[in-house]
């Protein structure tokens, strides 16, 4: 446990962020999980519009530091690829 001050202003700090970041993360995944479930439906335009949605939370997801920029940009270019292929 913490014991000097600034160890204790540190905890708080951390808990703080740990919640925002959380917060952040799930609504990430929710905007994920509808491009999911869209290209499962098999509804390209559907999931061309949930595509579209999730991109700027993704990428904010990478300047607010959630995310790493190469990891937000492989979950972009999976999906993208997977919806193109429900036009195939």
């Amino acid at each position: 446990m913490a014991n000097s001050p600034q160890a204790k202003k540190r905890a708080r700090q951390n808990e703080r962020r740990f919640a925002v970041n959380k917060a952040r993360r799930s609504r990430i995944r929710t905007y994920l999980r509808r491009v999911e479930e869209a290209i499962a439906s098999g509804d390209q335009a559907a999931a061309a519009a949930a595509l579209k949605e999730a991109q700027p939370e993704l990428m904010r997801g990478v300047t607010k530091g959630v995310l790493h920029k190469n990891t937000a940009a492989r979950k972009m270019s999976r999906l993208s690829a997977r919806v193109k292929a429900l036009s195939a």
